[in-house]
């Protein structure tokens, strides 16, 4: 997984913060219709990867310098995420994250959201 995320800086400035991350973990299926049209589920995983404070560049252009560093990271996350059935194969959804990473400078806890379609064959 690759998550960009932008802290701020200054009046008008952002510092970009990447992250590229391994994840591994169970969902369990919470709730379903009785027609198999709607599922949500809870998930728990485990995630390792690398953090990459403004791609390596520790001097800014205002020749302040940046004491947060690239760093190895490692932590958990827990997952809500629901699934609507359109038809027997797409299905439409929308997920809710909670992170908990460790190991670096810029955050213990990141809250992701979003969107998916799915299609099974």
């Amino acid at each position: 997984e690759y998550l960009q995320t932008y802290k701020p800086y200054g009046e008008k400035g952002r510092i970009p913060v990447a992250q590229f991350t391994g994840e591994v973990g169970y969902n369990l299926r919470i709730v379903s219709d009785y027609s198999q049209t709607f599922h949500l589920y809870g998930g728990v995983s485990a995630l390792a990867g690398y953090e990459t404070v403004n791609w390596g560049e520790n001097i800014l252009r205002d020749g302040s310098t940046i004491q947060a560093k690239d760093a190895f990271i490692y932590g958990g996350a827990v997952t809500l995420s629901t699934d609507f059935y359109l038809s027997d194969h797409v299905a439409l959804g929308a997920h809710i994250k909670e992170r908990f990473v460790f190991g670096n400078d810029t955050g213990h806890f990141l809250f992701q959201y979003g969107v998916h379609l799915k299609y099974q064959f």
